[in-house]
């Protein structure tokens, strides 16, 4: 296949140098946004679409669909486009359904849904995507630009859809129990019968035999020098927090929750260190479901007595027979009993697992307690993110530095992917590097407007030195995970690149520079980034920052910084890792993107209104702006010392690692020479 041969010289690379080994099944597996390159070819699907719709009137129902997967009603089909376990790459549904969607749609996007009815097929998907959907759908789609005004949810859409009591059909393992009861309501609210959940997942039954098997690659300890408590520990706070709320145990179904828990880390999931799995943890007992065969030799010493191990797929028996235990309330005439004490599933659980421990009666969905501990990292954790940044910035330095060097001293022709290549080659060269933390976006001129781009071997642009060039990458390290995203030129930039970079730059430093009072959210710190942009009427169609793991998921929840509901639910703490990531973006002209880590932690200020504590942000990335972009008369004299101190933090903490290497010491010096303030010029 075109897609694994594009991909197999990196994950060789990878199989090397990674104990957690990385093999070819990630290119069927990867949960990194796969936006396509320059030519991104329409699919045409029509035969498939026959045979989803002749499995329809089978299982009687009028509309199906899938969350980054599939749902149905026997006369339409609804599809969220990829879900794990649901959700986020951190679920399993979608794991085992990376392509169902695409293979349904030819939509090869990370974010969408797709709902086939009988005679229509509509794929939402937000503004990341338009682009790329738009050149990839075919004929039998009708495109939902979701956030657009008087576009419809993919929700009322499906709605619409079942007027005249119309059955909508979903596989239950990919969606949620609350968007389950809310898609029900609106489904009844238009006339339609219900929604049904299927127990087969009828895009899987037409992907066939074709659908590749799931994973199933080592697990391993990560030691406690990197994770910086034991998983005792946290189990530990875990129960007492079980028990502050009274309730009779924990299902977790998200896979970075259950590896960070344990301490464990895969490689099931391309650039996601992470494993397919279930755990449930009561006031008594741990269980880690996963197949006993995936464990190294060190992972049973590791756990002990203190854990469990049951087979991945009896996750459904056990969770049936949780809920059958659970302890009754003495019956009161007239009223039907109910559980003393429920189990808690986090409110991204599938609707299945909610339905098998016996629905709402006796099951409370929550935000994942184990989700709000991860996201706060502990002193080990915040210093590994400190060092691994280091690392990381001096690499990327390196590779521009090269990079120029080939494009503009030597005229070598570099097409974006032998570029990307070259940058994980220099970067597979740092102490504790594992492999890449999602599929590096390298992008030229116009490709660089696809906010997740993604170049592929063989059909991908030539990179113009005389164009911008955005390069988003990352890496997975022993010690933490990046993820950087820098623009450049290599040429004479024109005048409305500079102002938009520039701009971009202003949000970059204001949200860098922010101080906010303890309980502030996200959602509350997004227009400081957009601010410059919005004055110019401009503005970008993505989120301005997202949080991220330790040597895990590079796109982690709950918190983040954007115009999402969910941020304004999860204020900041100290010791939050997110990235500050705003940009603009020019369909068939340009892209630009700067992205910083950022790390939450206690502000000094000089009083304490309401006595609480206010908090701001310390970076981590080490990597130089680019200088030709900045149009200095556009910065504030703080924002001009701001500019000159993190370059002079840059050229200290990367310098000693260009010993001997005279082509990255000069491009470094020079890119993080100050700004001249009396001239407001760069010198």
């Amino acid at each position: 296949m075109p897609y694994l041969a594009a991909l197999a010289p990196r994950f060789l690379l990878n199989s090397l140098r990674n104990p957690f080994l990385r093999g070819p099944s990630q290119a069927y597996f990867s949960s990194t946004p796969r936006a396509l390159a320059v030519d991104m070819e329409t699919v045409n699907t029509t035969e498939r679409l026959r045979q989803l719709r002749a499995l329809m009137k089978e299982n009687k129902v009028d509309i199906y669909g899938t969350f980054v997967r599939l749902i149905f009603n026997v006369e339409s089909l609804l599809m969220p486009l990829k879900l794990c376990h649901l959700k986020t790459a951190t679920n399993q549904s979608i794991l085992l359904h990376v392509m169902p969607d695409e293979f349904i749609s030819g939509f090869s996007g990370s974010a969408g849904t797709a709902v086939i009815t009988s005679e229509k097929a509509a794929l939402a998907t937000d503004g990341r995507y338009f682009n790329q959907a738009s050149k990839q759908l075919d004929s039998n789609w009708h495109l939902l630009k979701q956030g657009l005004e008087d576009v419809p949810t993919w929700q009322d859409w499906t709605a619409e859809q079942s007027e005249g009591h119309k059955t909508v059909g979903v596989d239950p393992t990919v969606i949620t129990a609350p968007e389950a009861r809310k898609l029900t309501e609106k489904i009844k609210k238009k006339g339609g019968a219900e929604l049904l959940g299927i127990k087969s997942n009828l895009a899987d039954l037409v992907w066939g035999d074709h659908r590749p098997a799931r994973p199933h690659e080592k697990v391993s300890v990560l030691d406690v020098k990197f994770a910086g408590k034991k998983f005792e520990e946290k189990i530990e706070d875990l129960r007492k927090e079980l028990d502050k709320k009274k309730s009779a145990g924990l299902i977790v179904s998200m896979l970075d929750e259950i590896a960070w828990l344990y301490n464990l880390r895969g490689n099931d999931i391309p650039y996601n260190p992470v494993f397919f799995s279930y755990a449930a943890v009561t006031p008594t007992t741990a269980t880690l479901y996963t197949d006993e065969s995936k464990l190294s030799e060190n992972v049973l010493p590791h756990l002990g007595d203190n854990v469990r191990i049951r087979p991945y797929s009896a996750i459904f028996e056990d969770a049936k027979a949780f809920g059958e235990s659970l302890e009754m309330e003495a019956p009161i005439a007239g009223r039907p009993q109910t559980p003393k004490k429920k189990f808690w599933i986090s409110t991204k659980a599938s609707w299945a697992l909610s339905m098998e421990l016996g629905g709402e009666e006796k099951v409370e969905e929550v935000r994942s307690p184990i989700g709000d501990a991860k996201a706060i990292k502990n002193a080990t954790e915040l210093e590994g993110m400190r060092v691994c940044h280091i690392r990381d910035g001096a690499s990327l330095s390196e590779y521009f530095a090269w990079l120029e060097e080939e494009l503009v001293t030597k005229g070598t022709k570099l097409d974006e992917v032998q570029a990307a290549d070259k940058l994980e080659e220099i970067r597979s060269q740092k102490e504790r590097f594992v492999g890449l933390s999602f599929d590096t976006i390298s992008s030229t001129g116009p490709n660089a407007a696809v906010i997740h781009y993604k170049p592929e071997r063989g059909n991908c642009s030539i990179i113009d030195p005389t164009a911008l060039y955005l390069c988003d990458s990352g890496a997975q390290y022993f010690d933490g995970t990046t993820d950087t995203t820098r623009t450049l030129h290599f040429g004479t930039p024109k005048e409305m690149e500079r102002k938009a970079y520039t701009l971009v730059l202003k949000g970059v430093i204001a949200l860098d520079r922010a101080v906010f009072p303890k309980g502030t959210s996200g959602f509350a710190l997004d227009t400081l980034a957009r601010q410059f942009l919005w004055r110019e009427g401009l503005d970008y169609r993505h989120g301005t920052g997202h949080g991220v793991g330790s040597y895990l998921n590079v796109h982690e929840g709950p918190i983040g910084i954007g115009t999402r509901v969910q941020y304004s639910e999860v204020p900041l703490s100290i010791g939050n890792v997110l990235s500050d990531e705003p940009g603009y973006y020019e369909d068939g002209k340009f892209g630009i993107r700067i992205e910083n880590m950022i790390m939450a932690q206690e502000a000094k200020t000089t009083h304490h209104f309401g006595d609480k504590p206010w908090l701001g942000f310390e970076h981590v990335t080490m990597v130089p702006m680019c200088r030709k972009l900045i149009d200095g008369k556009m910065l504030t004299p703080e924002e001009r010392t701001w500019l000159n101190e993190y370059h002079q933090e840059v050229y200290d903490k990367t310098k000693g690692f260009f010993k001997g290497d005279e082509r990255t010491l000069k491009w470094l010096e020079r890119e993080t020479r100050s700004i001249n303030v009396m001239e407001f010029t760069l010198t």
